[in-house]
């Protein structure tokens, strides 16, 4: 059984080389579906501030485009949709998602530095590997899975630290794990201490705007199967954003610390591919109402309850994974 982690090819590669090919990519399957109009203008500067790249790798992807002659030149700047023998009339408009038909929420470029995409896929690492026992990772062996400095790996792995994925003592290795019952309800009984006294602070200072949308967005997931990005700023959400505003800056460190609860669901349903449950939703929902409300301590009571009914669940979930076989883990996780 292999985990859906994010390539480590796409680690490797130099993000400035790849966001052409990207652009390209993109366009050229705009343009094969004809899902824009013959004379459009394509120019540099708005499709950089679409794609939110520089000019240059547009540049270059336009420069293939042209090459493979979907696009032509013409007597203005940049380039035309038709054939180079056509003679079609220029159309000089906005050059929107909209007009591409493109998601409006979607990112079409990562724009993120090597280092921060090798840190997003070893949390992922990390959190699986904790849940099916303890792992040493070996740092060495990491840096040549992602074809990039041992200081890089050291570096993400004193991050990933600071959320309670991995432990070093001196002179020692870099150790994840295990995940068990005790750790999480230990982690949730803190939870269940900070987080309804946080929100019940937090809740006058939250915008109507914002919750309104937080509550939309949880609805309509309803039913759905979610990715791991989609669950994981769910429950952020909640539990990170909307507590936030409370202030306390060393209560929001402590609570970020305490990831074990997520890391247990998110991989549950990243291995199973079914439909988050519904209760839980609901849950949230009936939060956000009652802060939309203005009622802060009966949102603080539903918090809690959510909490407690979310150790429960978690905990069912630890033991579901607990016979399931290990994921396909990367060479430089090594049991221990």
């Amino acid at each position: 059984m292999t985990i859906r982690m994010n390539s480590a090819q796409a680690v490797k590669e130099e993000t400035g080389s790849a966001r052409y090919e990207i652009i390209r990519q993109v366009l050229h399957n705009i343009l094969l579906q004809q899902r824009i109009p013959q004379g459009l203008v394509l120019l540099e500067g708005p499709l950089a501030q679409l794609f939110g790249t520089s000019r240059v790798p547009v540049r270059r992807a336009l420069s293939l485009l042209h090459e493979e002659g979907l696009i032509a030149r013409f007597e203005g700047r940049g380039f035309i949709v038709a054939q180079d023998a056509e003679t079609v009339e220029p159309i000089r408009i906005a050059l929107t998602r909209e007009l591409f038909g493109l998601d409006e929420q979607q990112e079409l470029v990562d724009t993120r530095s090597s280092g921060e995409k090798v840190l997003e896929n070893l949390q992922i690492v990390l959190s699986t590997a904790m849940v099916f026992g303890c792992y040493q990772v070996d740092e060495q062996k990491a840096a040549q899975h992602y074809n990039i400095s041992r200081s890089v790996i050291r570096e993400s792995l004193m991050r990933l630290r600071d959320k309670g994925l991995v432990e070093k003592e001196p002179y020692s290795q870099w150790l994840t794990g295990p995940l068990t019952a005790r750790e999480i309800a230990d982690h949730f009984e803190i939870r269940a201490s900070l987080e309804p006294t946080a929100l019940r602070k937090a809740g006058q200072h939250l915008a109507v705007d914002w919750l309104t949308a937080s509550l939309e967005k949880t609805q309509k997931y309803k039913g759905k199967q979610l990715t791991a990005a989609e669950l994981e700023w769910l429950e952020e959400d909640l539990h990170v954003r909307c507590l936030e505003p409370a202030g306390n800056k060393l209560m929001m460190q402590i609570l970020r610390q305490n990831q074990s609860p997520f890391i247990v669901t998110r991989i549950f349903y990243d291995l199973l591919a079914i439909p988050v449950e519904t209760a839980m939703l609901e849950e949230h929902c009936l939060v956000y109402e009652m802060l939309l409300k203005g009622n802060w301590d009966l949102a603080a009571a539903c918090l809690r309850d959510h909490l407690e009914r979310a150790q429960i669940r978690t905990l069912q979930r630890l033991k579901v994974l607990s016979v399931l076989p290990v994921p396909e883990l990367p060479a430089f996780m090594e049991p221990h």
